[in-house]
């Protein structure tokens, strides 16, 4: 009897203590937490403790301002037993609050639409009468529009009110409550699942609704929208697991996955789109639990943390959402162009000396390359911040600096903004009050964690890496960030429950502030992120696993990524773990330097001339030049990517929206909007490749194979890679140079890939002038008004 009084106690113990209001859970999934895993924000929408409200009917509404109240039908979970087995139920719930005229049983409240654009509607529900404060979102590049005018009323009456623009239309029912979104053409998009909608004996789904906690009275809300069969759904982030989310549960909760093999990220964005033609932001920084049919078939479940809904819903097709989503939360400017080019890197150079030796080395093995990269080793003792090169391992680091520029080279330095206790700046940074504390003015943890959400703290950090930038180093690795103390008390005045997540893109945006304020370049190496962090280019997928497996996870997770906003990205080249096999690395370079921005890093070697196989070198250098040449083709794609939200490493469907099999593929991919990339993930000389209907060019032989929505078995060329690209394309070209600085813009070579299509078209954009312009070529002709005098275009 004492065993099982104490057991119930240390459970008791776990589950949950309040911190500012909001409770924070100790049980995750039945499991006690660990510090910064993934919160499972699903579980509180099971707890019989909690008090459940239903969205019940629209109590009040003014169809000219789009404004009114929601009645909330105050409920609790109940069993019902039915042969011999227990299922929960829901019962209406009369309230025994005291004194009970005080409270209001079912409450009426706020809901509100906003018309952003045509094709975004913003939805805002509360779940109490305060209405919180408004404030500048970090997430949000400004204050969204409101009122936008093709939005017009088409049907008030006792049943519904409808909203109709070119692109689809909102019907909000009146009673019972329910949104029901439809395509231009009437097509049912997606509904809110209602109570109407369930089954009196057999509750399959708990309809729209928000808890309040019986541990200690906060809300949190669960938005409930079906799914339709057939349905897939892609985006929430830097996500590893299969490219469709239907069928699973996504935390959206920023951690350190240690690579991009499991269902955890670093880079979760709090955005989906689905192939039906809509997509969702959900504006906030609280813990998500996103359902997509995972517990039940028939419904997407938003688990969210935060107690009210600020919801934005865009109709469209894939490039139609990108471009809304990110007129949202912002476009990402242009990073410069010799980011594009090799970093070259492993973990880690330590000296002067190293930095000069691999300089030398690429350029004598005739590597492109214009970045070279000193690691956690720069610093006096490793790993230890302080900002400034060892003195006894770099006697003149500001003339290295120099003279690699010299050689078009640029410096590329690693960082962290955790402070431990013998790091020389963790006495100041405490003295000051620029970490993040606990509820006693005390650590939570036993590093100093930088609070960015101080102006005070962000004002010293960049004096810091401002100091490094005026130096000449090109730009800054900045690591880490995914573990910002979830039980934190931060400067603007909130806990971590809603600073965690925000971290990166603070972080991400101080270091970019800055780079850009001294050099007037867009630039960092980041690995954590969160929704608007694409304004702060550029991020890489982290610690891969030197497999196979690890391969095709970080190109899933890029995909993912570039689905959530993010046109620019990059992976470790081989991954991180181990020394890469020869085999695994050879596949990996072409995936890596037709990615937006290539870097080779990790366990050492990672320089091919330390390879005992002297092929390495050759196998290098070809993926390298590859690039190199393409450089005209991919700084334009890129320039498009920054004006529209598109990403450079592509899913299939962006480009192919109505090709059905285009939304099946997820181990291939579109760099830019013209070539078709199939990496190889398994030792071999050909794999299976899908076409969508047209004709595709081997970029390596020339072949020419007919697309028709089907997979064709297709050999790799010299460069372990398939590299297609569509027909009708022009792909400009420029003569190889061992530096983006060398290259020469005043003479471009047009490649035309034209079989069927009879005027092919590209795109160029010089890096003086950052304009993209239009080319086409018909019947050996160039076309291209806009860039006569600017560069002289051949055809190749």
């Amino acid at each position: 009897m004492k065993k099982f009084l104490l057991t119930t106690f240390s459970i008791a113990c776990l589950f949950a203590f309040a911190i500012e209001g909001k409770a924070q859970l100790q049980i995750n999934g039945g499991a006690p937490y660990l510090m910064n895993v993934p919160k499972d924000m699903s579980t509180d929408f099971f707890d019989m403790t909690n008090i459940f409200f239903f969205a019940n009917q629209l109590s009040a509404f003014d169809p000219a301002t789009a404004e009114g109240t929601i009645n909330w039908q105050r409920s609790t979970l109940v069993t019902r037993q039915a042969f011999n087995s227990n299922i929960w139920n829901t019962a209406t719930l009369r309230m025994r609050d005291f004194p009970g005229r005080a409270y209001v049983n079912n409450p009426d409240l706020k809901f509100k639409l906003d018309f952003v654009s045509p094709r975004t509607i913003r939805i805002r529900i509360l779940t109490s009468p305060i209405e919180p404060e408004s404030y500048d979102s970090p997430m949000l590049v400004k204050e969204p529009n409101t009122g936008d005018p093709s939005w017009k009323l088409t049907q008030n009456d006792d049943a519904a009110v409808v909203y109709t623009s070119p692109n689809g239309s909102i019907t909000v029912e009146k009673n019972p409550w329910r949104m029901i979104f439809r395509d231009a053409k009437g097509k049912i998009l997606t509904k809110t699942e209602r109570r109407r909608d369930m089954d009196s004996t057999q509750v399959k789904i708990l309809p729209f609704n928000f808890v309040k906690r019986g541990s200690d009275n906060s809300r949190s809300i669960n938005p409930v929208f079906t799914i339709t069969p057939g349905e897939k759904i892609f985006g929430c982030g830097e996500s590893a697991t299969k490219l469709d989310k239907v069928g699973q549960k996504v935390n959206l909760f920023v951690t350190d996955p240690q690579g991009p093999e499991t269902d955890m990220m670093y880079k979760p964005i709090p955005f989906f789109m689905s192939n039906m033609g809509y997509g969702m932001f959900m504006h906030t920084s609280a813990p998500v639990t996103c359902d997509f049919g995972a517990t039940n078939i028939n419904v997407t479940r938003l688990y969210m943390g935060d107690e009210n809904l600020d919801l934005f819903v865009f109709l469209g097709e894939p490039k139609d959402i990108l471009d809304e989503y990110t007129n949202i939360t912002g476009k990402s400017p242009m990073p410069p162009l010799w980011s594009f080019g090799t970093w070259m890197s492993r973990i880690t150079y330590l000296t002067q000396q190293e930095g000069y030796d691999v300089a030398a080395n690429l350029r004598k093995h005739k590597i492109p390359a214009d970045v070279i990269h000193f690691d956690t080793g720069w610093f006096e003792t490793d790993w230890q911040c302080d900002y400034e090169f060892a003195p006894s391992r770099f006697s003149d680091p500001q003339k290295m600096i120099n003279d690699l520029k010299d050689q078009g080279f640029h410096i590329s330095l690693w960082q962290i903004t955790y402070f431990t206790p013998k790091n020389r700046y963790f006495k100041e940074i405490i003295e000051k009050g620029l970490h993040v504390k606990n509820g006693n003015e005390g650590m939570p943890y036993e590093d100093a964690v930088l609070d960015f959400s101080n102006p005070e703290a962000v004002k010293w950090y960049q004096e810091k890496i401002g100091g490094l930038i005026k130096m000449g180093v090109g730009a800054i690795k900045a690591d880490f960030g995914e573990a910002a103390p979830f039980n934190g008390l931060y400067a603007s005045g909130k806990t971590g429950y809603y600073e965690h997540n925000l971290y990166p893109l603070r972080y991400n945006k101080a270091v970019v502030d800055v780079t850009h304020q001294v050099s007037g370049d867009f630039i960092e190496w980041a690995r954590s992120a969160w929704a608007g962090s694409q304004r702060y280019p550029l991020h890489w997928g982290g610690d891969a696993a030197n497999t196979d497996y690890g391969m095709e996870g970080t190109l899933r997770a890029g995909l993912s990524f570039g689905l959530s906003g993010f046109p620019f990205w990059s992976h470790d080249i081989g991954g991180f773990v181990v020394s890469t096999p020869v085999d695994l690395y050879r596949r990996w370079l072409p995936f890596g330097f037709l990615s937006s921005h290539s870097r080779a890093h990790g366990a050492p070697p990672t320089e091919p001339w330390l390879y005992k196989d002297q092929n390495m070198v050759k196998y290098f250098r070809e993926s390298a030049e590859l690039k190199y040449k393409l450089m005209p083709y991919v700084y334009a794609e890129a320039k498009e990517c920054t004006e529209k939200g598109l990403p450079m490493v592509r899913a299939m469907f962006v480009e192919f929206p109505n090709d059905f099999g285009s939304w099946q593929v997820e181990n291939q991919y579109m760099f830019g909007s013209r070539i078709l990339v199939a990496p190889m993930f398994t030792p071999g000389q050909s794999r299976q490749v899908y076409l969508p209907a047209g004709k595709w060019i081997d970029y390596q032989s020339g072949k020419v194979y007919t697309g028709s929505g089907n997979y064709q078995e297709i050999p790799v060329g010299e460069i372990q890679a398939v590299i297609l690209v569509r027909d009708g394309s022009i792909l400009p070209h420029i003569k190889l140079a061992q530096s983006t600085k060398e290259m020469d813009w005043s003479k471009l070579a047009l490649k035309v890939y034209s079989v069927d299509v009879k005027e092919a078209t590209g795109q160029v954009c010089l890096p003086s002038e950052g304009v993209l312009h239009n080319v086409s070529v018909k019947g050996g002709k160039i076309t291209a008004p806009t860039l006569a005098g600017k560069t002289k275009l051949t055809i190749d």
